[in-house]
């Protein structure tokens, strides 16, 4: 799959814009509520904790490829 570069762009920056603060500061990592939110959904791993990373279980990936391909894929 050859995804969209320019789309994936606009949605990490509208995201960047959602959990913006103090006047244009944003945190480099994903908001601690959207990952324990998609922790309780059973779609990753728990994210609490020293790792730097997480992994997606079954359901997760299967969803954020269906995902990715729905808004990110490139025109063919």
């Amino acid at each position: 799959m050859k995804y969209d570069d320019q789309k994936i762009s606009e949605v990490v920056l509208a995201l960047l814009g959602v959990f913006e603060f103090e006047n244009g500061r944003v945190w480099k990592k994903i908001e601690f509520g959207v990952m324990d939110e998609l922790f309780e959904k059973g779609y990753i791993t728990d994210p609490k904790g020293k790792a730097e990373s997480v992994y997606l279980t079954e359901e997760g990936l299967q969803l954020a490829k269906e995902l990715a391909k729905k808004h990110f894929s490139a025109q063919e």
